[in-house]
């Protein structure tokens, strides 16, 4: 039992028992109150990073968190949407086809579109290796001479569950791949489109820079194009890649759509392992393009990357398979080690609103200081983390 003069209170956040002593004295007929804190650990408990318990864990897929296609032809039947669906019945149908490596196949529809996943444990950002391979189904195209073929690339944004809360709310990071490398001056950041629902016509679009256009529908594909389950308009954020797409037919349209380098899903058959998976250090800031340091990912997001129709093939959709921890036993053990600790490491951008910040001491400061920080959340829970 501690020993000091005023209130002593015991704080639970789940298996991390905080010991908080709040001392009360008066000045100028104010309370000021100082919190000294102290974290003891007393069970093997994953704040930082997540990891089942469990005895075997998977380097594949777990659930899906988020399904939310934009427009395409291949919408609402990949996975097929029914009467009724909703938000959460397609993200489970989205599980079943690509938990444990079924690799089965989901469409993310045009520019935008997106899928959010997670595995049963957090996947550790190993120096100098790559950390998750990503498969979709782009393949060669046979009668072309340049690398290129059914390339459909989808960018990858990943995020750490800072708060703890098991859900994919925190702040996220893109990969940078090959196109922040070869076609910096033709890539959009901050990229907006907003879709708008015309039953079972071409759907329009329009975007911030104020350009428009429409996801056209065709002859092949004869259901609803838009999202059933998803409120129209909708708007979708992000990156934009150049368009990859070469008509090189002479006398009959023959679409190639050229290889990127590395960085994307869907962008190069997947017996090419390793400019199919993506290092975590490659994570930056979205629009700044500032690196972001990152040691456990616990979400990780795939969208569509280009705004573009290639005549018949009609529009450029990412489709995608599934994806694997290519060091599970070294995130495992990356992850025992953090929680020996108790200290996570977050960058200095990453504050959340609602948050109160003490020095070890117990002193508290109007915003986080680089190096050992405390966090008092807006829910009460506290912790310890590393500002860079």
């Amino acid at each position: 039992m501690h020993t000091m003069d005023g209130l002593n209170k015991d704080i639970h956040d789940g298996h991390v028992q905080i010991h908080v002593f709040i001392l009360e004295t008066q000045r100028n007929m104010k309370s000021t109150l100082l919190l000294v804190c102290s974290l003891c650990l007393t069970a093997l408990s994953c704040l930082a990073q997540r990891m089942d318990d469990k005895t075997t864990h998977s380097q594949y897929i777990q659930a899906v968190d988020e399904y939310c296609p934009a427009p395409g032809q291949f919408i609402n039947t990949m996975p097929k949407y029914e009467a009724g669906d909703n938000a959460q019945t397609m993200a489970a149908k989205c599980t079943e086809l690509l938990k444990d490596n079924n690799k089965g196949m989901v469409c993310l529809g045009a520019w935008g579109g997106y899928i959010t996943f997670h595995f049963d444990h957090s996947i550790a950002n190993i120096a100098g290796q790559r950390d998750l391979y990503l498969m979709g189904n782009a393949t060669q195209a046979d009668l072309s001479t340049t690398p290129g073929g059914s390339s459909e690339p989808g960018i990858v944004m990943v995020s750490q569950d800072i708060n703890g809360n098991g859900i994919p709310d925190d702040p996220w990071y893109e990969i940078s791949g090959s196109g922040d490398r070869d076609s910096t001056d033709k890539m959009i950041y901050g990229y907006e489109v907003t879709y708008t629902n015309k039953s079972m016509q071409d759907t329009p679009w329009t975007d911030n820079m104020g350009n428009s256009g429409i996801v056209p529908r065709n002859a092949f594909h004869s259901q609803e194009y838009f999202p059933q389950w998803i409120q129209s308009p909708m708007k979708l954020h992000g990156t934009r890649l150049p368009n990859n797409g070469v008509n090189e037919g002479k006398d009959e349209p023959y679409w190639v759509l050229r290889f990127y380098d590395y960085g994307y899903v869907d962008n190069k058959p997947n017996k090419d392992t390793l400019s199919c998976s993506i290092d975590f250090g490659w994570a930056v800031h979205p629009v700044t393009r500032q690196p972001a340091e990152i040691e456990f990912v616990d979400f990780i997001r795939v969208y569509t990357g280009m705004q573009q129709v290639c005549g018949w093939l009609g529009e450029t959709s990412t489709e995608f398979i599934g994806a694997e921890d290519l060091h599970l036993t070294a995130s495992i053990d990356a992850i025992k080690k953090a929680i020996t600790t108790g200290i996570i490491t977050i960058n200095m951008n990453d504050r959340l609103s609602g948050n109160e910040y003490y020095t070890l001491d117990g002193r508290r400061i109007l915003t986080p200081q680089r190096g050992i920080n405390i966090i008092r959340r807006a829910d009460g829970t506290t912790r310890k983390v590393i500002i860079n």
